[in-house]
């Protein structure tokens, strides 16, 4: 019987020859601290310390060619850790340190390698994305650039919604993550220039300078296109 494709090796894009930032300035750390549990010693088996740290590397290199950056556009950051632990949840980031729960990946009904890697790319997404000077840009908005990294890496679940669905476009998650693809399609590297000009400010008035129309009539176009405006 054939191996399981590893979804690591499915990540649509080419490893860069050498590091942005250089191997010795930037470090991962990964520590299990649920080992012993049922969420922890799942983790051990199916992902382990040394390989969610490649993931780690690999989830970055893949964001900072999606956000089109070079290093010197990229944030200072010298170290991210991500850390399995109990809690209520799927995974948290703050201050460049990621958590993972173990009772979720306990309880986990399907791939739960692939979706730990999936975890993976969201919360690393929120290590290098610019999110406005006084933190300001809209929260659906970065967790919806999160997912949207997920969905181009090829790693979203079969258990997100559809495209279309969604009241608001600032909705989060898989509903932004839809809608930013739909306009990265008219415009590409459009989430990369909107990442861009999230460094020192947000505001709404992004969308009509990138793409030429309010977002809410960009909105209005994407529902139109999957036939779901009420």
């Amino acid at each position: 019987m054939a191996a399981a494709l590893d979804p690591v090796q499915a990540v649509p894009f080419v490893r860069t020859s050498g590091k942005a930032i250089p191997e010795s300035a930037l470090h991962y750390g990964v520590s299990n601290q649920a080992s012993g549990t049922p969420g922890g010693n799942r983790f051990d088996v199916e992902m382990g310390c040394a390989y969610t740290t490649e993931v780690m590397e690999i989830a970055s290199e893949f964001i900072w060619q999606t956000f089109q950056q070079e290093d010197e556009e990229r944030k200072n950051v010298t170290q991210v850790t991500l850390t399995v632990e109990s809690f209520d949840g799927v995974a948290h980031t703050a201050d460049n340190k990621i958590h993972l729960s173990s009772d979720y990946i306990a309880s986990y009904l399907g791939d739960v390698k692939f979706e730990i890697i999936g975890v993976i790319f969201h919360e690393i997404t929120h290590v290098w994305q610019w999110n406005g000077y006084h933190h300001d840009a809209r929260q659906g908005l970065i967790e919806g650039i999160a997912d949207y990294i997920r969905l181009k890496a090829g790693l979203a679940p079969s258990h997100w919604i559809k495209k279309g669905s969604g009241n608001r476009w600032d909705e989060g998650y898989a509903v932004t993550a839809f809608f930013l693809d739909y306009c990265n399609d008219l415009r590409n590297g459009f989430v990369a220039s909107l990442n861009c000009l999230m460094k020192y400010s947000y505001s709404d008035e992004f969308f009509l300078e990138l793409l030429g129309k309010p977002v809410d009539a960009l909105w209005k176009d994407y529902k139109i296109k999957y036939g779901s405006l009420l």
